[in-house]
C-alpha cells in the first residue's frame, strides 16, 4: 500500500531528526572525549540547542544516545551531565580493560588467519607513519595518531569471533582516549610506546598468547599511572 502524504511526511520528519540526531551524537561525543566539557559539568538543553544549532528532539536522542553507552551520565529527574573523572574510576577502566581484551586478544591469536596478520601489520605501519613527523610533544594527543592507535589495538582483537566483545573493547579505549586528553599529558617522559606496540606486534605475529597479554596489561598500565600521577585525578 502507498504512503499517505502524511505518512510519508511524517517519516521524512523522522528521518531528519535522525540525522541531526547523529550529527549532534559525534559533536558531543568529541566534545566529552577531547575535554571541551569537562567532567561533571551538567549539560543543559537550552545552552546545547544554541551550541550545537540543532533542535530539542535531536539532542534528546543524541543524549539519550551518549547515556547508553556511558558517555552521559542520566540523572532521574535532574537531566544530563558529563560523567566525573576520578583515579578510581580510571583504575577501574584499565583492569576492564585488560580482562576484556586479554580473552579477545587470545581467542584473535587462537583463531585468527592470515588476513587477521595483515590487518595488524597495515595497522602498525599506519600508527608508525602518523608518529615518524611529528613532534614529541604533540604527537600523542594528534587526532590523525589517535585514530591509527585505535585501529591497532582493535587489529589486534579482531579475529576474537565477537562482535559483541571488540564494540565493548572499543567502548572502553574511547574513554580511556578522555582520562588522556584530560589528564593534558602530552609526553611521556622515558617512555618509549613505538617499541611497546612494535614488540606487542610481534607477539601476536609470532602467536605467543602469554607473552601478547603480558605487553598488553603492562602497556595499559603504564599509561594509567602515568595519567594518575599528573596529579588532575583525585
Amino acid at each position: 500500500m502507498a504512503k499517505t502524504a502524511s505518512g510519508a511526511a511524517s517519516g521524512d520528519a523522522d528521518g531528519q531528526i535522525s540525522t541531526q540526531a547523529s550529527s549532534v551524537y559525534d559533536r558531543l561525543q568529541e566534545d566529552i572525549l577531547t575535554g571541551q566539557l569537562k567532567p561533571g559539568v551538567k549539560l543543559r538543553l537550552k545552552d546545547l540547542i544554541e551550541k550545537y544549532d540543532t533542535g530539542n528532539s535531536p539532542l534528546r536522542e543524541a543524549l539519550n544516545r551518549l547515556s547508553a553507552n556511558g558517555m552521559v551520565v542520566r540523572e532521574e529527574n535532574r537531566g544530563f551531565r558529563v560523567p566525573p573523572a576520578s583515579a578510581q574510576e580510571l583504575m577501574e577502566l584499565t583492569n576492564t580493560r585488560c580482562w576484556l581484551e586479554e580473552i579477545a586478544l587470545r581467542e584473535s591469536i587462537t583463531h585468527g588467519d592470515t588476513e587477521w596478520e595483515e590487518r595488524i601489520v597495515l595497522a602498525f605501519h599506519w600508527l608508525t607513519r602518523a608518529a615518524r613527523d611529528k613532534k614529541e610533544a604533540s604527537r600523542y594527543t594528534a587526532p590523525e595518531w589517535e585514530n591509527h592507535h585505535r585501529e591497532f589495538h582493535l587489529a589486534l582483537i579482531s579475529a576474537c569471533g565477537s562482535s559483541i566483545l571488540i564494540g565493548f573493547c572499543a567502548e572502553l579505549h574511547q574513554r580511556s582516549f578522555r582520562y588522556r586528553n584530560l589528564a593534558e599529558v602530552v609526553e611521556y617522559r622515558g617512555r618509549h610506546e613505538h617499541e611497546e606496540h612494535r614488540d606487542l606486534q610481534q607477539a601476536v605475529l609470532q602467536r605467543d598468547a602469554d607473552l601478547a597479554v603480558e605487553l598488553l596489561h603492562k602497556h595499559y598500565k603504564v599509561t594509567s599511572e602515568i595519567l594518575i600521577n599528573s596529579g588532575r585525578f583525585e
